[in-house]
């Protein structure tokens, strides 16, 4: 269900049949959850940045940008260093903006797993809508680490089977191979054909990526790998108000950064760890 100013919205004819802007508004209008706007402006937002997710998801699947745990993360050292905990930070001077787009330019310089991915995707999905100057001003101290987030990027999370294109998802492999535990889930952008964009395995069907994920089950295992419930989705609402200038954004917060060393983790694991952030040593 859609709502703009408290009206249930009713008409898809301003998007053609079979584009990704009516693909999507489809998908609200028949889910359960309701997609709340206080302006058309706010909309058409939301549907331009979830189109720019998809399209950067499919552009890092081309980069070729590897999977690699993060003892072995590389990234382009003219524009990041990479960390001991094999994070990428911004090098002083740096645009961001400059620097996210080289990942997508330059991918066969880096390597990172499916958590740091993600990340990738949404920063470059906002700086493609929101362009380079507001970008800067927004991010202007990356770093790039499993699920870190700048507080202006605004993930949050929630549950639901009805996903949406632009959706980020978790393919959870409850009994991993402790051999191989990079695979122990997939972080997956949900795309507007029914496949997902999984750093590491590529663009897949469900069925698919389970399968995948099944390979790399421990011998003992019981239990099948499954698509979770878990959606994570960016600030659209918050995003929308920076870039129509309507929203007074306070000082810049400043963020903690958890190194946890488990690849491919899903979002709301991250969130415990931060919330458990005395279990681990902070980043310098």
């Amino acid at each position: 269900m859609i709502q703009i100013s408290g009206v249930p919205f009713q008409s898809t004819q301003a998007w053609p049949v079979g584009s990704i802007e009516r693909t999507i508004v489809d998908r609200m209008m028949n889910s359960s959850s309701s997609f709340e706007y206080r302006s058309m402006n706010e909309q058409q937002f939301e549907l331009e940045l979830r189109r720019s997710i998809i399209r950067s998801a499919r552009l890092l699947n081309q980069s070729n940008a590897a999977f690699e745990v993060f003892e072995r993360s590389r990234s382009n050292p003219v524009f990041w260093y990479t960390t001991r905990y094999g994070g990428f930070q911004l090098r002083p001077g740096v645009r961001p903006s400059i620097a996210i787009d080289d990942i997508y330019r330059n991918g066969h310089l880096y390597g990172f797993e499916c958590a740091t991915a993600m990340i990738i995707v949404y920063y470059y999905a906002v700086l493609q809508v929101i362009g380079a100057a507001k970008f800067d001003q927004l991010f202007p101290d990356l770093y790039l680490y499993s699920w870190n987030f700048d507080p202006d990027l605004a993930l949050n999370t929630g549950f639901t089977n009805q996903f949406i294109p632009g959706d980020v998802v978790y393919f959870n492999n409850p009994q991993f191979n402790p051999q191989t535990p990079e695979w122990r889930g997939v972080n997956a952008v949900v795309l507007e054909d029914g496949t997902y964009y999984g750093h590491g395995m590529g663009i897949m069907r469900a069925e698919q990526m389970i399968a995948s994920l099944n390979e790399s089950r421990a011998p003992w295992s019981t239990q099948p790998a499954y698509l979770t419930n878990m959606v994570t989705r960016p600030g659209f609402t918050y995003l929308a108000n920076v870039s129509l200038q309507r929203h007074s954004r306070p000082e810049k917060l400043k963020y903690m950064v958890v190194e946890h060393n488990e690849s491919s983790i899903s979002f709301d694991r991250y969130v415990y760890y931060l919330n458990n952030s005395h279990l681990f040593e902070e980043s310098p």
